[in-house]
């Protein structure tokens, strides 16, 4: 009687069992068809490097380990003696080729007023010369009357001396003028090619003095790159940098973290997504916060697999292929209905399961 007892519970356990197993598996067969799930997801945010643009010796540090910051609060400073000096000589270089630019911008004012002088004297001389070569023909035609009434004995030889010289005189004032006239033309081709010249060294001048400007502006920026300031709210990481310390430019010191945004990359099997697009509701358990559900929705997929992306992708031309299931990143944004504080309290690399309601 005992047997028959023993073998009717354990008949009934084990019916009980194969219920409940059968029931689970139904459960997790049905919960499967709607629902992907992976537990290779981190949670993401945006890591500012903090970056000094100048190199110098650092003189004070303004935050600690950790600390939050607003946009524009200074990091740290670099001592910005030379830049200083910098500063000022660019400041004199400026001053010298402004002053450089106004005296070449007088001597083309001076060579202008040159040319219209001798223009003028050029003009003068012409019609000086029209007057002679009319007074020359007087004393031409004078000169002929008077040689013939001199041949005829009709005037004295005093009158046709007179009459002679007076044409002589008349001619060398022309050939004078003329010279003048020559003179004032090679004057004036000489100024213009000299105008020509200043307006060429005023047009150095002033690509110098753009040039000064464009050094003094520098000069400016780096003075106001030796103030390191933040660049976004947000917390920053452990800081590695100390008064006294030397900083190259492009040198990374520590982390800016924006707590504003936050996302999860979520590595999906590639034979998890032929269901999965864009928009489709997503829970989120964040190992930190177990007894939290956080929404989210499926944001974007990655262009590549994760392994494309890696230092040394893998090559499967070798000869040595075998098949692996590759993972592709999914970009899954927080919707702002959740916690605004366990959103914000959030870490990046922290640990997440996600389920996407693909149904």
């Amino acid at each position: 009687m005992e047997n028959k007892k023993t073998n009717k519970k354990f008949i009934f356990i084990f019916g009980a069992l194969i219920l409940l197993g059968g029931t689970y598996g139904v459960v997790k067969y049905m919960h499967a068809l709607a629902h992907e799930e992976t537990d290779d997801a981190q949670v993401e945010k945006n890591m500012n490097p903090i970056i000094p643009r100048v190199g110098g010796y650092i003189t004070k540090v303004y935050v600690q380990d950790n600390q939050e910051v607003k946009k524009g609060d200074t990091l740290f400073t670099i001592d910005n003696k030379d830049y200083v000096v910098k500063l000022a000589d660019a400041e004199a270089a400026l001053a010298a080729a402004e002053a450089t630019y106004m005296v070449s911008k007088a001597t083309v004012g001076t060579s202008n007023a040159n040319v219209s002088v001798s223009d003028a004297n050029f003009k003068s001389t012409a019609g000086t010369i029209e007057s002679a070569k009319i007074r020359l023909n007087l004393a031409t035609n004078d000169f002929e009357r008077y040689s013939n009434l001199y041949k005829n004995r009709s005037i004295t030889k005093q009158q046709f001396e007179q009459a002679e010289a007076k044409k002589l005189e008349a001619e060398s004032q022309l050939r004078m003028l003329e010279q003048q006239q020559k003179a004032s033309a090679f004057q004036k081709s000489a100024i213009v090619a000299q105008t020509t010249v200043s307006g060429k060294q005023t047009d150095v001048a002033e690509a110098n003095v753009n040039r000064a400007k464009a050094a003094l502006d520098a000069a400016k920026l780096n003075m106001s790159y030796t103030a390191v300031t933040a660049s976004i709210d947000g917390q920053v990481s452990k800081i590695n940098a100390q008064p006294g310390q030397f900083v190259q430019p492009g040198q990374s010191l520590f982390y800016l973290i924006n707590n504003s945004e936050v996302w999860v990359i979520a590595n999906f099997k590639e034979t998890q997504l032929s269901k999965m697009v864009v928009g489709q509701k997503v829970t989120l358990k964040v190992d930190a916060y177990p007894d939290t559900e956080f929404e989210g929705v499926v944001s974007s997929f990655s262009p590549a697999t994760g392994s494309r992306f890696s230092i040394l992708p893998p090559d499967n031309a070798t000869g040595n292929f075998v098949k692996t299931i590759q993972r592709l990143p999914v970009k899954i944004t927080i919707d702002k209905n959740n916690d605004a504080e366990k959103v914000k309290n959030l870490r990046p690399g922290m640990n997440v399961d996600v389920d996407v309601h693909v149904k």
